[in-house]
């Protein structure tokens, strides 16, 4: 079955009344879904979640207004999908290429209970073209919660496969000034701004008042984003991750990117799941690991 299907040949995965094709952003074409609860839109570029709004609520994810909707850059917002490497690699694309190809649209379906789930595969041929032998399959759920599964096969008969992976999830928050972080109390984690420096989180919850990258180890804990200002607890809850980043770029560096407004750093914070650095996946042949993140959120 070929990757390279134009829109026209992609509506024959529209659902009435529940999904739709569109190609809105800069051309891109995009999953655009309805469910009883909410509304999801999925770019096939990068399959790259880029809304998804309870009725009820504002919209859980952040997308910045400046974002470049272009073939050969990654979408500032939404949940980027980073893989096979986290942060920059030498003459590479910086947190891997995943988010900057397009991924085949394999399947949508409503299911019995009124959720929409949708299926991607990232094309055989872009894994192959970058040395890998790995397939590679995004399955995303939207009904009142947000589920998204990343599951990584080692094609290869005789060599090991390993890798890093992570949702880079963008959350959107009514005033960063507002927002408390729960759910890390006592894991180690490693301090960008301090030169990567390993330090204890000693707080029930993290609040953010200047820039903030930091990699939690060994954590599966359900984390919180407490937002009094939207009245609203966001909670993202996961499995198959050993690794959670917390980001937040503050004043300097939200200037110093093109594709981020100047005061956009308000809004966001981003809380990521995923196995990076020292958590990296190895999988034998022909074994697979998967990631699961489930979005929730409920009103305070």
């Amino acid at each position: 079955m070929s990757n390279d299907l134009v829109p026209g040949e992609l509506q024959r995965y529209a659902i009435p009344g529940r999904v739709t094709i569109t190609n809105e952003n800069g051309g891109l074409p995009a999953v655009r879904i309805t469910t009883d609860d909410s509304t999801a839109e999925i770019c096939l570029h990068g399959a790259h979640i880029t809304q998804f709004q309870k009725d009820d609520e504002p919209p859980l994810l952040f997308l910045s207004h400046l974002s470049q909707f272009v073939a050969d850059k990654p979408i500032r917002g939404g949940v980027p999908i980073v893989f096979p490497w986290f942060g920059p690699r030498a003459g590479a694309a910086m947190h891997g290429y995943a988010r900057l190809v397009t991924w085949y649209l394999a399947k949508t379906e409503v299911t019995a209970d009124g959720s929409v789930k949708v299926v991607f595969l990232l094309p055989d041929a872009i894994a192959q073209q970058n040395g890998l032998h790995a397939q590679v399959r995004f399955v995303v759920t939207v009904k009142d919660t947000l589920t998204m599964e990343l599951t990584v096969t080692n094609t290869s008969a005789t060599e090991n496969f390993s890798y890093e992976d992570c949702l880079h999830t963008y959350f959107m928050v009514g005033d960063i000034g507002s927002v408390s972080i729960a759910g890390l109390k006592g894991r180690t984690y490693l301090d960008k701004p301090a030169n990567f420096a390993r330090k204890l989180e000693t707080w029930d919850v993290i609040w953010i008042a200047s820039e903030v990258d930091r990699v939690y180890l060994d954590t599966t804990d359900t984390v919180e984003i407490r937002d009094t200002k939207l009245n609203r607890t966001i909670r993202i809850e996961k499995s198959g991750s050993n690794s959670t980043v917390v980001w937040n770029p503050w004043v300097e560096k939200a200037r110093a990117m093109t594709d981020f407004d100047d005061e956009e750093y308000r809004q966001m914070v981003c809380v990521e799941s995923g196995n990076v650095g020292e958590s990296k996946i190895t999988l034998a042949p022909g074994k697979s690991a998967s990631m699961k993140v489930v979005v929730s959120s409920r009103k305070t």
